[in-house]
């Protein structure tokens, strides 16, 4: 199963692009397991998703906590978080 990622913000530029697509192992259950697999293959993504705190997420534009299953997944957006002004 492809899922279309997108990072915003300064996580883009810590991955080093805004969009990619990934075919995680069926193993990996949610957005965090996500992150993890994310990170053990990359030092970017390993450096952009290094403090948990500053990570939000939006599973088809919903917002989901880090531990939302990711089953049926179309989409995940990993991104700092929103703050109005």
């Amino acid at each position: 199963m492809a899922i279309a990622m997108l990072y915003f913000a300064w996580v883009r530029e810590a991955v080093g692009t805004g969009e990619e697509s990934v075919a995680p192992p069926e193993t990996v259950a949610t957005v965090g397991e996500l992150v993890d697999w994310l990170s053990a293959g990359s030092a970017a993504h390993a450096e952009a998703f290094a403090d948990r705190q500053r990570l939000r997420a939006a599973i088809d534009q919903r917002f989901v906590p880090l531990d939302a299953p990711i089953a049926g997944a179309r989409e995940i957006a990993i991104f700092p978080p929103v703050t109005g002004g």
